[in-house]
């Protein structure tokens, strides 16, 4: 039997060691209204590289028994906004390190030698 894969987003991380918690909503129509609901369930989810953060969005799959109630593990992290800041940020320093302090944009030495 192939494994059961959710995707979900992290919704509790940092809190306990190679854990975090992943809420994996669906949408249901109601019985009587025809109404669409969205249901969620929380999963607990083996992260060995403790490298999940808070709103990455992730895909988890069953796994046997990690502990008590971990029944999941990590199978693939699809964005995390948190890592794409600090890469953005990253760049913007290095960028910044690359180009001379002194030397200013072109724009502001012409207009400062034409007065």
């Amino acid at each position: 039997m192939p494994p059961m894969t959710f995707h979900g987003v992290v919704t509790k991380a940092g809190f306990m060691r190679k854990t975090v918690t992943v809420t994996v909503s669906r949408w249901v129509i109601h019985k009587l209204t025809g109404k669409r609901i969205e249901r969620s369930k929380k999963y607990l989810v083996h992260d060995e590289k403790n490298q999940l953060r808070r709103d990455d969005l992730v895909v988890i799959r069953n796994c046997p028994p990690v502990s008590a109630m971990k029944r999941f593990t990590l199978h693939t992290v699809l964005k995390s906004p948190e890592t794409e800041r600090d890469i953005a940020r990253a760049a913007k320093v290095q960028a910044a390190q690359s180009t001379p302090l002194g030397s200013k944009p072109k724009g502001v030495l012409e207009s400062l030698n034409k007065s």
